[in-house]
């Protein structure tokens, strides 16, 4: 019987899917101070797989681990909204298209 190791976080009903399929999975809670770690490796590998794809389920995965990154760190979503609105009016967004070549000094 062969077996494939992960060590990753998964989404909270995977555990039932996999074994759905017949298949026995070994998993556990984890610490408050791995979930942060965790999160953060989820958000880089959904970040890639976003890059691979380009699909909107990718797009959504990284919201999902950025509503999870909110949550443990009990920052409200409309909190986040008022930030990122602050820097959109601030700074601008990315509608221009604008790509930095270059700054010189004096």
């Amino acid at each position: 019987m062969s077996s494939v190791i992960y060590n990753k976080l998964v989404r909270d009903k995977i555990p039932e899917i996999i074994n759905a399929t017949g298949k026995t999975c070994v998993y556990e809670p984890i610490s408050d101070g791995q979930y942060l770690e965790k999160l953060n490796e989820k958000l880089l590998e959904e970040v890639q797989e976003y890059l691979e794809s380009g699909t909107l389920e990718e797009l959504a995965d990284i919201g999902e681990v950025m509503h999870a990154i909110l949550a443990y760190k009990h920052i409200p979503l409309d909190e986040f909204q008022r930030v990122r609105t602050e820097k959109l009016e601030a700074r601008g967004g990315f509608e221009k298209r604008l790509l930095l070549k270059e700054v010189k000094e004096g």
